[in-house]
Parts: C-alpha cells; structure tokens; sequence
C-alpha cells in the first residue's frame, strides 16, 4: 500500500481558520482510498516548518508528499509547478515574528526545483470533477514556498525515491465575509480536490501494474519541463 504524508499549516495572523488544516481533517477522515494516509499540522513559522516535516518525513517514511496551505488570494486551487530558493517575508513576519528579507531557504541551494508530481496531470483530474484547479508558477516567498522548497531539497539531496508537491487552497467561505470581491471554496470540495490529487499523483508515480523493473525514476529537476 502507498503510503502518503499531507501537510497542512496552522492559522496564522488574527484569523482562527486555515483552509488547509480543515480540509486536511476531512481528508483525514475519509482518505482516499488504497493508500496509507498520516498528516501532520506545521507551524507557521520558518525553519521551523521544514523541521516538523523532515520530523515526519522520518516518522511515517512516505512514498508521496503533498504539503498544503492556504492561498487567500487564490481563486481556485492551485498546484504548485516551482520552489524558489528563496525568503522574503516583507510584507508580514511569521508567526515567531521572525521577517527574513532576501534569504534563501538553503545556503549554496539550487534556484529552485520543480515539483516532483504529475502536475499538469493532477490538475485536469481534479477540474475533471467539477472542481476549479490550475497549475500555478509561483507559490511566493513565505512559509508555504519554505516548506515547498524544503521537501524538495529534502527529496532531490537525501530521498530520491519519495515524491512530492504543494498545493494552495482558496479561502474558506467563512472567511470572506467581511472581504471585498475573495473568492472561496468550502472545506468539503477542497478536501475533495486533496483527495484526487492523492489518487491522481499515486496512480501516476506508482501504476498498480508496474514491476520493479518499470518503476518510474524520479527525474532531474531541471528535466522536469512538462510535468
């Protein structure tokens, strides 16, 4: 049984909710189903953040990743294409108050990676469904592109097998009450989008019918064009 690991990050700022973190609960209790599914809630915070993942990396030994966060400003879920080897909170701290400024998130690192999912794949399955999806080329500069770039080092320097991804998730509706024109999605169609980007990226990266011998590799990042 594939095992997989999703990731979702605690509220921050003054807002009590992250969309991730409650779609993540719904996912967890009704997973996909065929795969063995551990999550984990990380911290809002840098450094910190790849930590508890790499914690749990460790602790469940995945063979898929998908880490999720909330994309306030996103209209639609959104799949992550690139991680940026960079940190630029500017424009808020975390939630240690910690404000790093043109850093990079591994000294001497790659620029960026690509993801290791079926990207474009994973996309068209859950718009196939009824479900607003896109693939995005930028997940910024915060927490959430930490992480991202974070399993990506994690993956391409010491875990070539494993596999794995972000995705952001839109705004809850609740959370947009007092907001102008901020588009939403409801916790039980966002847990459903994770749920077929779990099946989609697992059927991609592990056919049931393949062998030993025809077991994708995990390919370069700087190949990965068409993902």
């Amino acid at each position: 049984m594939i095992r997989v690991l999703l990731t979702a990050f605690e509220p921050f700022g003054r807002d009590p909710l992250n969309s991730s973190l409650e779609a993540g609960r719904l996912v967890v209790a009704g997973p996909p189903a065929g795969v063995a599914l551990e999550f984990a809630e990380l911290p809002w915070v840098f450094g910190d953040s790849v930590t508890e993942l790499r914690r749990a990396v460790s602790r469940f030994e995945p063979d898929l990743v998908i880490v999720t966060g909330q994309g306030g400003n996103r209209p639609d879920l959104t799949i992550e294409r690139v991680a940026l080897n960079l940190d630029d909170a500017v424009r808020a701290p975390d939630r240690k108050g910690n404000q790093p400024v043109d850093q990079p998130v591994v000294p001497d690192g790659p620029a960026a990676y690509f993801s290791s999912l079926p990207v474009k794949a994973c996309v068209e399955a859950i718009q196939q469904a009824g479900i607003p999806a896109t693939v995005s080329h930028t997940a910024g500069t915060h927490v959430g592109n930490h992480v991202f770039y974070g399993l990506a080092h994690l993956i391409a320097t010491e875990r070539p097998e494993l596999h794995g991804g972000f995705a952001q998730l839109p705004y809850l509706p609740s959370q947009t009450a007092d907001l102008e024109r901020s588009a939403s999605m409801s916790a039980e169609t966002a847990a459903e989008g994770v749920r077929i980007l779990i099946r989609s990226a697992v059927a991609a990266l592990h056919p049931p019918t393949a062998g030993p011998a025809s077991t994708p590799r995990r390919r370069n990042w700087l190949s990965r064009r068409n993902s």
